[in-house]
């Protein structure tokens, strides 16, 4: 099974999507600074999760998040979920 996901820094301006089939250990690797793409821009909270059956129809639904609107309902989800981890 894989996981598609979404990251946001809790200190920057930044969504980061990606697909895995070790959820854990890769959300460990993004917070650790052990990621390229990321390590400037740790600490990361997920803001959304999907399973998918397969690594192609994983691929497809990154993609879409990936894209302009999928992007647009990340930057909402995130919005809406910074409120909820400050007033926690």
């Amino acid at each position: 099974m894989m996981v598609v996901y979404a990251i946001a820094s809790i200190e920057h301006n930044y969504i980061y999507v990606g697909m895995t089939n070790n959820l854990e250990n890769r959300l460990a690797r993004h917070n650790g600074g052990r990621e390229r793409t990321t390590k400037f821009y740790a600490t990361f909270k997920t803001i959304y999760i999907e399973e998918c059956n397969d690594r192609e129809s994983a691929r497809v639904r990154e993609k879409y998040w990936k894209s302009g609107v999928g992007k647009e309902r990340l930057r909402e989800l995130r919005n809406k979920k910074m409120l909820e981890w400050r007033n926690w």
